[in-house]
C-alpha cells in the first residue's frame, strides 16, 4: 500500500531528507520510501520507484512530502512516527548549537574571518557571495545555477579588491591547509594546483599523496571561468597567487580546454613563471597537448600523468615518460583481460561509465571517444550522443553519465553524499545483456558520504548477481579518490569494492585504459 503525507510551505535541506529516507526504508514492512520537497527530480524518482500519484504531481517545490509503500497500516504508523523523530532530532541539534543567521553577525562573533564558503538556492548566491567581498572576505562559493552575467560582476569586483571568487559551482578547495567541500586529506608539500574543475583537482590532489609528495594549495575557479564569457578572470588570479607564492615550487594548471583568447593569455603567464621562476604542467582535459609544448610547458595527457610529472620535478628529477595506458605489467594485464572477459557471454559488447565526479566522466569520454566513435552521455563530446532524461533513459551501447550534474542534485544531495541514484541505475543495467563492464569512481574525504564503498559495494555485488543469474558476467572496475588519511580510509574503500568484486586501480585514466583493452577483447581487436 501507498501513503501520501504533504507539508505545503515546508523546507528541510535534502542532507536531512537523504538520512530520514535511508532510515525509514529500515523500518519493518517498508518496502519504498521518499522523503523530498517537491522539485522535478524528486517527482521522477517517485515515478520510477512506483510512489508517484495525482496529489504529488500537484506539490511545489516548497512543499515537503513522503511518500511510502509499505505492507501494511502498521509499518506506515511506525514509519511516520520515525519521520517525526528523525525531524525532532534535526531540531533539537539545531537548538543545541549557535548558527549566527548573517554574516554581519558571524564577523561579530570572530572578527578575523576572511573566507566565506557559500551554498544557498543559486538565486540567493549573487547577492550573497556580494555582501562577502564587500567586507573584504574571500568567496568559496559552491552554489550552482549562477548566471554567467552574475560570475562575470563577481570576479570582477573581486579581482578589482584583490580578492579570491571561486565558483559559482566550486566543489574543492585547499586554502593554507584547510580543506573546504569534498576534500581529502592531504600532506603538505611544494605543489601548487590551480583547477576550474571540482574532482579533478581531488583526484591530482590524491594521487600527488600517494605519489609521496604533497600541495601548497589547490585554488579552484569553477568550470566556466575559462570560457570566452568570463576570460578566465578568477583562473589568473589564482594563477598569480602561485605564482607569487614563495611555498609552491611547481605548478599545476587543469581545466577543459579554455576559450582560444584565454588559453593565450593563461599559457602566456605561465610560460613567464616557467622560464623565469617554477615549472608549470598543464592539463587541458580532452585538449591538444602541443598547445602547452607550444608554450615551453609540460603537458599532461591525464591527471595521474599530470601528478607524476608534477611530483618528479618537485623532487628534482627529470619528467617522466608520457603516461598513456595502464600501469601494469602485460602478462598480468592480459591474464586478468583473460579471466574477466572469457566469463562473460556473447551478447556482451558495451560499457557504462556511472560517475559521481564530472571532471572524471569527462576525462573517461575523452580519454575513450577516439577509440569508441560514440558515447552516449548527459554530459555527451558530440551533440548526437545526447541522452535526454538520463535517470529514466533506456540501455544505449556505450554510456557514460555524469551524476552530479544539476539535474540529478535539484533538491537533492550530491552523488558523491547520496549515492542511491546511481546505485539504482547501476542494478537497472545489469539486466542490459549488452552490458560488459561497469565503470565507476568512489569519492570518499571530507563532504562525501561516511561510507560510499559499502553502497556502491553491495550495488556491483547485487549487479553481479543479476547479470549471473540470466547467464552472464558483469566486470566492474572502480578508481579511488582518496587517501589513508581520509576518515574511510582508502585502504578499507579498496577492502569493500575488492570484496564485492570489483578491480580497483589506481586512478581514472587507468580504469579507463583497462576499459578499453577489455572492450578490445570483446569486439575482436576492434579499440
Amino acid at each position: 500500500m501507498v501513503s501520501l503525507q504533504i507539508k505545503p510551505n515546508t523546507y528541510y535541506d535534502s542532507i536531512t531528507l537523504m538520512i530520514i529516507s535511508k532510515e525509514l526504508k529500515k523500518v519493518p514492512g517498508v518496502k519504498e520510501a521518499l522523503v523530498g520537497m517537491g522539485t522535478d527530480l524528486n517527482l521522477d524518482i517517485a515515478k520510477v520507484t512506483g510512489l508517484s500519484s495525482p496529489e504529488l504531481e500537484a506539490i511545489t517545490p516548497n512543499d515537503f512530502f513522503v511518500a511510502l509503500d509499505c505492507e501494511n497500516e502498521e509499518a506506515v504508523a511506525n514509519a511516520l512516527k520515525a519521520l517525526e523523530e528523525q525531524l525532532n532530532k534535526k531540531e533539537e541539534s539545531r537548538s543545541a548549537a549557535y548558527y549566527p543567521p548573517t554574516l554581519t553577525s558571524a564577523l561579530k562573533a570572530d572578527p578575523k574571518i576572511n573566507l566565506a564558503l557559500i551554498s544557498v538556492p543559486g538565486r540567493h548566491a549573487y547577492d550573497v557571495a556580494k555582501d562577502a567581498l564587500d567586507k573584504n572576505i574571500n568567496v568559496m562559493l559552491f552554489s550552482d545555477n549562477v548566471s554567467m552575467e552574475e560570475e562575470k560582476k563577481l570576479k570582477e569586483y573581486a579581482v578589482s579588491k584583490e580578492l579570491l571568487m571561486m565558483g559559482p559551482d566550486c566543489g574543492t578547495a585547499v586554502v593554507n591547509g584547510l580543506p573546504l567541500a569534498f576534500a581529502n586529506v592531504i600532506h603538505k608539500g611544494p605543489i601548487g594546483i590551480c583547477g576550474a574543475s571540482g574532482t579533478g583537482t581531488q583526484e591530482l590532489t590524491i594521487l600527488i599523496d600517494q605519489l609521496g609528495s604533497g600541495i601548497t594549495q589547490a585554488l579552484g575557479t569553477g568550470g566556466r571561468d575559462l570560457k570566452a564569457e568570463i576570460g578566465g578572470l578568477m583562473f589568473k588570479q589564482c594563477l598569480n597567487a602561485l605564482i607569487n607564492d614563495p611555498e609552491t615550487k611547481v605548478i599545476i594548471m587543469l581545466s577543459k580546454p579554455p576559450a582560444e583568447h584565454v588559453a593565450k593569455e593563461i599559457l602566456s603567464i605561465a610560460k613567464e613563471c616557467n622560464d623565469h621562476i617554477k615549472p608549470v604542467v598543464v592539463d587541458f582535459i580532452g585538449g591538444d597537448p602541443h598547445l602547452p609544448k607550444e608554450y615551453g610547458l609540460v603537458a599532461a595527457y591525464n591527471l595521474e600523468d599530470a601528478a607524476r610529472k608534477a611530483v618528479a620535478l618537485s623532487k628534482g628529477e627529470p619528467v617522466p615518460a608520457d603516461m598513456i595506458d595502464i600501469d601494469m605489467p602485460r602478462a598480468e594485464l592480459e591474464a586478468l583481460i583473460e579471466r574477466e572477459t572469457s566469463k562473460m557471454a556473447p551478447t556482451q559488447k558495451y560499457y557504462r561509465g556511472f560517475f559521481s565526479g564530472g571532471t572524471l566522466a569527462d576525462e573517461s569520454m575523452k580519454l575513450s571517444i577516439g577509440k569508441l566513435g560514440h558515447i552516449y552521455s548527459n554530459i555527451p563530446l558530440k551533440p548526437e550522443d545526447k541522452i535526454e532524461n538520463p535517470l529514466t533513459a533506456e540501455y544505449k551501447e556505450n554510456t557514460c553519465i555524469d551524476f552530479g550534474e544539476d539535474e540529478f542534485t535539484e533538491g537533492k544531495p550530491h552523488p558523491m553524499i547520496d549515492l542511491t541514484l546511481r546505485c539504482e541505475r547501476i542494478l537497472r543495467d545489469a539486466h542490459d545483456p549488452t552490458l560488459a563492464i561497469l565503470q565507476c569512481d568512489c569519492v570518499i574525504g571530507y563532504g562525501s558520504n561516511p561510507n560510499p564503498a559499502e553502497e556502491l559495494a553491495a550495488a556491483i555485488a547485487k549487479a553481479k548477481e543479476i547479470a549471473a543469474s540470466e547467464g552472464r558476467y558483469i566486470s566492474a572496475i572502480c578508481s579511488i579518490v582518496g587517501t589513508e588519511g581520509d576518515p574511510q580510509n582508502l585502504t578499507e574503500t579498496r577492502k569493500q569494492l575488492e570484496a564485492a568484486g570489483a578491480i580497483v586501480v589506481r586512478s581514472n585514466a587507468q580504469s579507463t585504459y583497462l576499459v578499453h583493452h577489455m572492450l578490445d577483447k570483446l569486439n575482436g581487436g576492434k579499440y
